[in-house]
């Protein structure tokens, strides 16, 4: 059965993502971007001219349409001016993560092609000799590095580059890597039309800002939601972004009193830590309006406990790199333990898994998406199946919808544990043990469980003091015989990704951990 989306369809403006983001430049000199680090602040107007400077600059230096410029920087305003004015010329912005090890890095700039990077001079340096192997027409640092361009020589640009002709149905504007957290990572192509209906997706729901208001932001600028949310809903919109270099929870809370933020961006450890750390009440948070969560789960009770303490609204969104960010949303008034609906223009259904055979209402399967959003394809990785005709992205992800088209999200495909023959969502699990007040947060794993079975066993991080025999019965009085736990193991922190997901294979690893008495 196909879900629909009730904000209806989308009519996607025939425009690069670049042109797309820089729609508020006669703003003037109205706040585009502050740095919450230093408070440097750039206008609406300083950032379409550094744009065409650096874009005019590039183009001298000899990047060209469909090279691969890679950016590897946390959150800075430099980074949205690298973006879009690389993006201007047609070329292709593959964004690293700032933390990789330089093996990794080498890795994702020569699986991406990427002939041009620019980064920090604290994160050159280590990597200096294995990017020897990645064949870079040019370095350019934001600073000063022996053998790189300094980025001041970008900016001082006076020329205009050449117009350059863009197909957003066709030309890849993102190369974004998938998350990794259950392979090796991949390169997404992302086009300018999904990244332009994404940003009108979230420009739509949860992201109708009045121009003037505040945002401030967790989410990474080098994932496809950071470059969607920012520079495709916020940005366009005349809203002005705080960017944060790395997420600091008292100069979070200090950078939302001093700008009077209206709308926060979030992920799951700092839900938490809005939720329950005491700093909280020694700032004024009343200008907040909205917050939105994404990447992982909150859960009800976070949820609620998070509205309750800060009188502010939560929405939670799923999605994914290959979505460009999001698909789904919550609205005012959906259950917590759901993810919301469709965002405007897409489409979407469970199946089952093996014969791809559409599911009714409240009946689990893998989730498959379709929308103007959905990525080109993997780089270099033409056979992949996640893509089907006509046009449908096999998520991955297991759940179901409700009568109102609402999606719940229970599992993982890769994640489902195989007990005596039947097969056990990890998530289902978790939200029960999440229920228990003495429960902060839970992970629940599969582990080999002899004749080639397996059994679930959880890590859990407690807020107080509390039993495994207590966890372990409150699963087995709630659910079938074949999903109780076998064990339970407290642990001090659950292992996550840059994006706060949960890293499962992490503990999954783990099989020398004993039991709790």
């Amino acid at each position: 059965m196909i879900q629909s989306s009730p904000f209806g369809a989308l009519d996607v403006p025939r425009r690069s993502f670049a042109d797309h983001a820089l729609a508020c430049a006669g703003d003037g000199d109205r706040a585009a971007l502050i740095d919450g680090t230093s408070g440097r602040t750039l206008s609406f107007a300083e950032l379409e001219r550094s744009v065409r400077s650096v874009a005019a600059a590039l183009a001298e230096r000899g990047l060209r349409k469909g090279e691969v410029f890679a950016i590897c920087l946390p959150n800075l305003p430099e980074y949205g001016i690298a973006l879009l004015a690389a993006l201007s010329l047609g070329a292709i912005v593959a964004p690293v993560n700032p933390l990789l090890a330089p093996g990794e890095l080498v890795h994702q700039l020569a699986d991406a092609g990427a002939r041009y990077l620019l980064t920090l001079p604290r994160l050159l340096e280590p990597a200096r000799e294995t990017l020897r192997e990645c064949g870079l027409n040019a370095i350019v640092v934001l600073g000063e590095a022996e053998g790189a361009t300094p980025w001041a020589e970008l900016l001082a640009h006076e020329a205009t580059a050449a117009a350059t002709a863009i197909d957003p149905d066709i030309d890849v504007a993102l190369l974004p890597c998938s998350s990794g957290t259950t392979g090796l990572p991949k390169g997404v192509m992302l086009t300018h039309r999904n990244l332009v209906a994404n940003a009108q997706q979230f420009m739509r729901w949860p992201l109708d800002m009045a121009q003037g208001t505040v945002a401030i932001g967790a989410p990474p600028m080098f994932h496809s939601f950071g470059v969607s949310l920012y520079f495709g809903a916020l940005l366009p919109r005349g809203v002005t972004v705080i960017t944060l270099q790395r997420f600091e929870l008292e100069l979070f809370l200090r950078l939302i009193e001093r700008h009077r933020a209206g709308y926060a961006a979030i992920v799951q450890p700092i839900a938490r830590a809005l939720a329950e750390d005491a700093l909280v009440e020694r700032y004024d948070l009343s200008s907040l309006r909205r917050i939105t969560s994404g990447s992982a789960p909150l859960g009800e009770a976070l949820s609620l406990a998070l509205e309750r303490r800060l009188g502010v609204q939560v929405f939670e969104s799923y999605g994914m790199t290959e979505l460009c960010g999001a698909s789904h949303a919550q609205r005012p008034g959906d259950p917590k333990s759901s993810v919301g609906v469709a965002l405007a223009g897409i489409e979407w259904q469970a199946v089952d898994p093996d014969t791809g055979r559409a599911l009714n209402v409240r009946e689990q399967g893998e989730i498959r998406v379709r929308g103007p959003n959905v990525m080109k394809g993997y780089l270099n990785r033409p056979q992949d199946s996640s893509l089907e005709a006509p046009g449908w992205l096999r998520t991955g992800d297991l759940g179901y919808a409700d009568e109102q088209g609402r999606l719940y999200i229970t599992g993982r495909l890769k994640e489902l544990i195989k007990v005596s023959g039947y097969q056990v969502a990890p998530e289902e699990l978790e939200a029960l043990l999440r229920l228990h007040p003495e429960v902060c947060e839970a992970c629940v794993v599969g582990r080999p469980d002899g004749a080639g079975g397996e059994a679930p066993v959880a890590y859990v991080v407690r807020k107080g003091p509390v039993e495994a025999q207590t966890l372990a019965a409150l699963v087995a009085a709630r659910l079938a015989p074949y999903k109780r736990l076998a064990a339970v193991f407290f642990v001090d922190a659950l292992p996550r990704s840059h994006t706060g997901k949960v890293l499962r294979s992490a503990l999954a690893a783990r099989k020398k951990d004993r039991p709790e008495p």
